[in-house]
């Protein structure tokens, strides 16, 4: 196909972000530290096998030291994680200062009473551009019946209301 201009950056993010999305945090022990960073990029892709997928920037600073760990934690963040995303989105290095969580003995870190939490490993890596496409098998995980999500929307929070 030929005639198609290139997208501009500013007008593709702008559309993006009219897809609502939860947050994340996906997370590990490296070196002893939690290490990790806030991620919308997450969704489901199988079931059989249990797979789910991330975008990493291949800007990120955090990303070369947390595909270092073996395994990952992922915690959906819910409405009363809000206070948390400010330290949350700091530098790495004191980013989870002041934050509750937990890791497990596999070095999977998960926030403090995640709406839902996976437990996963890196399945592979495809090239994406500017970022990094990783599917990640599943291989443990929880889901809080009862904890209200954190929405992105429109490069901001919100809270998931019914009709």
């Amino acid at each position: 196909m030929t005639g198609f201009a290139p997208l501009p950056p500013d007008e593709l993010r702008y559309a993006f972000a009219g897809f609502a999305t939860g947050v994340t945090l996906v997370a590990a022990l490296v070196d002893g530290r939690p290490t990790g960073m806030l991620a919308n990029s997450f969704t489901s892709v199988s079931l059989d096998p249990p797979l789910a997928a991330l975008s990493f920037a291949r800007s990120s600073t955090t990303w070369p030291a947390l595909r270092r760990a073996p395994q990952w934690g992922i915690s959906v963040l819910g409405e009363h994680h809000r206070a948390d995303l400010a330290a949350l989105s700091r530098p790495a290095g004191v980013r989870f200062d002041g934050v509750t969580w937990n890791a497990t003995d596999h070095g999977a870190v998960f926030a403090d009473r995640p709406a839902a939490a996976f437990r996963v490993t890196v399945e592979t890596e495809v090239d994406a551009g500017d970022h990094v496409l990783t599917l990640l098998r599943v291989h443990a995980l929880h889901r809080s019946a009862d904890a209200a999500p954190l929405v992105f929307h429109g490069n901001g929070l919100h809270r998931l209301t019914g009709l």
